[in-house]
């Protein structure tokens, strides 16, 4: 089996590195606004950013942030979960999702929420039947511009 690992992304470098991946699942973003809004999220939100790699490339990336909320307690809130489309179905998201589990749970979190859009019905399969997750709510969002 090919030498998977899992590394954070901290550095403006790394994280233009992990653009093409999540560009996939993030279509309107430029590489400019993408690393404006990782660098503020990660200074101002707490948001962090791990990719997969295999054989030293970027085959899937993953952002979370830490919450705490009156409904969840402490959570982590996935922000991101995107497999490059060439290597989708390997078990890679799993991978990721199963990593973010332990560092949630290494660091005394109750629980992890996402939301998924409602086209995504392949990844609403993953979630719930390959990770036990539960469909809880509906998320709502209101433009304001």
């Amino acid at each position: 089996m090919t030498k998977l690992t899992i590394k954070e992304l901290r550095s403006r470098q790394e994280i233009i590195a992990a653009f093409p991946v999540m560009k996939q699942l993030r279509t309107h973003l430029d590489e400019y606004s993408y690393l404006e809004l990782v660098s503020e999220a990660q200074e101002k939100e707490g948001y962090k950013m791990f990719a997969l790699y295999e054989k030293n490339k970027i085959v899937g990336v993953i952002g979370f942030q830490p919450m705490i909320t009156l409904y969840y307690g402490k959570y982590i809130w996935i922000c991101d979960l995107v497999i490059d489309e060439n290597k989708r179905s390997k078990g890679y998201g799993e991978i990721l999702l199963s990593y973010t589990h332990q560092w949630a749970t290494d660091n005394q979190y109750e629980s992890i929420a996402l939301s998924s859009g409602l086209q995504r019905t392949d990844a609403h399969r993953f979630y719930e039947n390959k990770m036990g997750y539960d469909k809880v709510s509906y998320v709502f969002k209101a433009s304001l511009k």
